[in-house]
């Protein structure tokens, strides 16, 4: 387990894409021991309505690979395809980093995929902000516990376009639970994540007017 200070695993606990060692099997009990972890993060009334799909077999990660890989060509069709294509400083290594991890993400050890009790589609911004209070901070706890044992992932979302197949795929209810994300599993190549330079974000703070 890797030693960190809490403020030095808060800042260095990094979206990994091009790093994820894509060779070394991911033991089960570590997976779990995370999800522990994660497990104790607050949730809206202590409900715990989150379930959590792992996806090991090499078969069915193809699959998810598929759909995932379908999702970009949704997105990049889509009104939404050319905002987001990154420009500025750094955006060439991130466009070259989330190539990457869409061309092999069958070959990442473990896939996760969290979901959350109810569906988002229509509802309302307080609805939408408990339900997402209810599995963002879980799901950054297991992101973390897996930086202090020398795993790594990123949180992506491009299968969504295709969550309806994804839910058939892998069995999840789609009519009252929402997918929340799909979360690459792996040990990392090396440990010496940097912190990100968030200068702009300082910009971006106000008090008691924005």
């Amino acid at each position: 387990m890797t030693t960190l200070s809490c403020d030095e695993l808060l800042t260095t606990t990094r979206s990994v894409r091009k790093r994820l060692d894509l060779e070394r099997p991911v033991e089960r009990d570590v997976v779990e021991e995370c999800l522990r972890l994660a497990f104790q993060a607050p949730n809206g009334s202590n409900t715990q309505t989150w379930n959590w799909v792992f996806v090991d077999d090499p078969q069915l990660r193809r699959q998810v690979a598929t759909l995932y890989r379908q999702g970009l060509e949704d997105h990049l069709a889509g009104p939404y395809g050319a905002q987001s294509r990154a420009s500025g400083p750094g955006a060439e290594r991130m466009s070259a980093s989330v190539a990457h991890l869409v061309e092999h993400l069958d070959e990442v050890p473990v896939l996760l995929i969290p979901t959350i009790a109810g569906r988002l589609d229509e509802a309302g911004v307080f609805f939408q902000a408990s339900t997402w209070g209810s599995i963002l901070p879980a799901v950054w706890s297991f992101m973390l516990a897996l930086r202090t044992r020398g795993l790594g992932s990123a949180w992506t979302t491009l299968h969504l376009y295709r969550e309806r197949e994804m839910a058939e795929l892998l069995g999840i209810p789609y009519d009252n639970v929402t997918q929340a994300g799909l979360f690459p599993v792996a040990y990392t190549k090396g440990t010496d994540f940097k912190p990100a330079d968030r200068s702009a974000s300082e910009r971006r703070v106000h008090w008691n007017h924005w």
